[in-house]
Formats: C-alpha cells, structure tokens, sequence
C-alpha cells in the first residue's frame, strides 16, 4: 500500500490507517485483518448484493498496522418482529419451534452455521455477523400473546437455536431472560443450548422450572484447549468457566447436557472423548455431538481462518473434512 514505509506505528498511522481501509473496500477489495476478540478477517458482501467485494493480498507492513488499530465495536438496532416464534418442518432438526431474540452473535466462531443469515439482510456473514447485531423489541410480549392463543398446542420450544441467546448484549438487555419468566408464567417446556456461563444468572427461573420437568440446558464445549477455545470463539467464555456452569446447573437438579460442536477432522476431533468425560465429571447427564458445517460463505469464512490461524495444516484439514 503506497506510502507506508516500515517502522514503528505512529499515532498518525493509526488515524490514518481506518480511512485507507474504507478507500481500498470502496475500491472493490476486502482486507483479511485479524480484529482482537473477532473470529473474522474479512467482510465478504451478502451474496444477495448486485456489488460483490473480493480480498486482494497486500504488504505485510499495513498489515502490521491494520492489526495494531482498534477492531469494529459491536452495535445493536432493535427490529420490530411480529411473531416471536419460529417454526420448522425439517426431519433434520429435533424440533418444531423456537424462539430467538438475537440476530448475529458476539461470540464470533469462526465456523457458525448461521452465518449466512445475515446476508439476507444485506450484511456480511463475516465481520457484520458479529459486530452488528439484532435484538427483537417486545418479544416477550408476543410471545405471550401466541401461547395465550386457544389454537396453540404446546411442544418444547428451543431458546436460541439460530443464535447464542446468551451472547454478550443479553447481559445488558435480558430478552433470554424475559422470555424464561413468560414460559415460566405459562408453564411451558423449554430447551436451551448455550456457550455461556451467562446462563448462571438465570438459575432462580431454570431450577423452579426443572422440577416441574419443563427445563433442560446443554453446554457447548468443543475443546479443552484456552488457547484454541480462544482461537475458535474469540468472545465466548473459556472451556472452564463452561464446566463450572454444567456444574452449578446439575447442582440445582437441572438436566443438563454437553453438545460437541463442531467436531472438526484434524483439529478437535480427537478430544471428543475427554470433552465428554469432563462434561460427566462436572454433573453432565447427556452427551452429543455435531459434526462441521460449511453453508454457503461459512465456507471461505472458514478457510481464511485456517490460513490464518493454522496454516501448517489447513489444507490438511480441509482435506479430512471433504473425506
């Protein structure tokens, strides 16, 4: 990138460099830069957008640079749905129903198969997945008035099947945790899978509710490993904090499960058994697991992660996954 020379990063560098980012994106390209606590490198455009942007390759010294500078901050835009839940027909998936009061998710895994939700609002599944998220306004309230309905049959509804509804901002805006007091109100079975020990907080709902046999929770843990757990899902809480929730909720009588997802060829594969038998000796009742998914632009999302992070064997791994 013309004019940057080597040396160290100034502070003009730094008001400079987020400019000459937008300039190059303007210009049709997209640069693959590794954002502290984010699981993307890059913004790849909604496959729905007549305009497409592609990463080009570019000097190691603005990258250097552009690693240095703060990362995009998250932001929230409340949508105003009008139905709370989501139904499915798919004999794939062991459920009905569900109810998600986010879009997008701060977690930033790098391999989440919801992904390419956002393109369907104009965003990247990249960057924009985990920096600008949605949260449904209300949707407590409709989902009220839905199960109050005289032609609703009840069936376990699954809390946060596309998104992690425990995820950073619902520490601020508590939408997982409403909805837990109407299905508790109503006296309704639920099912929740989560990567976070936020789900503690809400143990005053969930025990009540489990004694009443109308609550379960599984934990994702898809390594041992800090550093990988770090590297794979760069904002959820690490594999022991996970283990510490699995305990606190069996401890209150709370049927709770381990989910080893994703198991990817090469990389985690080989600690399925040692996730599951820690999970046991934490109070974990129930065990499954999940194998990667790659949709739509999960798959290049998923590869430039490889390169980045692993790049001795990346091409090792994606071999083992087409096998």
């Amino acid at each position: 990138m013309k004019g940057i020379r080597p040396g160290p990063l100034t502070e003009a560098r730094r008001v400079e460099l987020p400019a000459m980012i937008k300039d190059r994106k303007r210009q049709g390209t997209g640069m693959q830069i590794k954002f502290k606590g984010r699981g993307a490198s890059s913004n790849r455009s909604s496959r729905y957008l007549n305009l497409q942007t592609e990463s080009v390759p570019f000097d190691r010294v603005a990258e250097r640079a552009a690693e240095s500078c703060k990362g995009p901050a998250t932001s929230v835009t409340w949508e105003s749905p009008r139905k709370a839940i989501t139904r499915n027909n798919s004999p794939d998936v062991p459920f009905d129903r569900s109810v998600n009061p986010y879009q997008g998710c701060e977690h930033g895994c790098c391999y989440c198969y919801a992904r390419p939700t956002h393109a369907y609002s104009g965003l990247s599944p990249g960057l924009d997945f985990e920096t600008r998220l949605f949260a449904r306004k209300e949707i407590d309230r409709l989902l009220a008035t839905e199960l109050a309905h005289g032609a609703y049959q009840p069936a376990p509804i699954a809390l946060g099947a596309n998104t992690d509804p425990y995820q950073p901002i619902e520490r601020r805006l508590g939408l997982t945790r409403a909805i837990l007091k109407v299905l508790q109100d109503f006296g309704h079975p639920v099912m929740i899978v989560t990567k976070s020990a936020l789900v503690e907080r809400d143990l005053d709902l969930l025990a009540p509710m489990a004694r009443r046999g109308l609550a379960q929770v599984t934990l994702s843990v898809t390594t041992l490993d800090p550093l990988l757990a770090r590297q794979l899902e760069p904002r959820a809480p690490n594999p022991n904090r996970r283990l510490g929730a699995i305990s606190a909720l069996s401890a209150q009588g709370i049927p709770t499960g381990v989910m080893f997802a994703p198991a990817i060829p090469g990389l985690n594969d080989h600690e399925l058994e040692s996730v599951v038998e820690a999970c046991r000796d934490a109070g974990a009742s129930s065990a499954g697991y999940v194998m990667l998914r790659l949709p739509g632009e999960v798959n290049d999302l998923f590869r430039e992660w490889l390169a980045r992070t692993v790049p001795q064997r990346a091409e090792r791994i994606m071999n083992l996954i087409r096998d």
